[in-house]
């Protein structure tokens, strides 16, 4: 978990994804003031599905609502619920919602929800037993808080066509965010991002870079500007 003071991302630090940032806005108002939203008969959202490309930025994105809102952040890899022993990955579901529930307002971020959601009777091999309770049991925990209890969970997955259709109903993960590979605009914010933290020589033009790089995700970007600081590091460039 990452308590409020912990999380320093916002949505400053987020670039190429604009579309996704405004639709994913309105959370931080959930967060920071329910009582708006609960004062007029509405419940906040209780889930939220990024999909996209691997390394466009989900992750980011997420960090950047609980650094917005400052909330507390926890975060969970699917495959951290799913075992070799059947009810353990269920026991990590409580557990983890039990604890949300006691920080919130909060946010619980699932990355990779594929590895545990996936169309139940889909799977193979005697795992599958296990990760179906965990999907059970998820679905459990969302359908047993209240919104209003101010916990949002935000998942990501670059496969939403192989998600069970019971996590995407009403009530669960009904908000669905794309957050697609950056246009030749968006690789010149993100590519700026990156360069407020190294320094630069005069003739590096990243609207040039932008367009030499189609194709690129958020992550490839970043680290094509590590590895530039590497490659002078290497040179023995100085700091200017």
């Amino acid at each position: 978990m990452q308590t409020e003071d912990q999380v320093k991302v916002t949505f400053k630090d987020v670039a190429g994804v604009e579309e996704a940032k405004e639709e994913v806005k309105e959370l931080v108002d959930f967060l920071r003031d329910p009582a708006k939203f609960q004062n007029l008969g509405g419940n906040i959202p209780r889930g939220v599905l990024m999909s996209g490309s691997p390394g466009t930025g989900k992750t980011l994105l997420a960090r950047a609502i609980a650094g917005e809102a400052k909330v507390p952040f926890f975060t969970i890899s699917g495959s951290d619920f799913v075992e070799m022993f059947v009810g353990v990955g269920a026991s990590r579901v409580r557990d983890m919602f039990e604890t949300a529930k006691k920080h919130a307002p909060c946010i619980i971020f699932i990355d990779e929800i594929d590895a545990v959601g996936r169309h139940r009777g889909a799977g193979v091999g005697g795992g599958n037993d296990e990760r179906e309770q965990t999907l059970n049991q998820l679905l459990v925990e969302m359908d047993g808080f209240d919104g209003n209890e101010g916990v949002i969970v935000i998942a990501a997955t670059n496969r939403p066509d192989v998600l069970d259709p019971a996590l995407l109903r009403p009530g669960r993960f009904d908000r669905q965010v794309t957050v697609p590979l950056p246009d030749i605009r968006g690789r010149e914010q993100i590519l700026k991002v990156h360069m407020r933290k190294i320094p630069i020589a005069n003739d590096v033009n990243p609207k040039l870079l932008a367009r030499g790089t189609p194709g690129f995700s958020g992550a490839d970007l970043a680290n094509l500007a590590n590895e530039a600081a590497l490659f002078a590091a290497r040179a023995n460039k100085k700091n200017c």
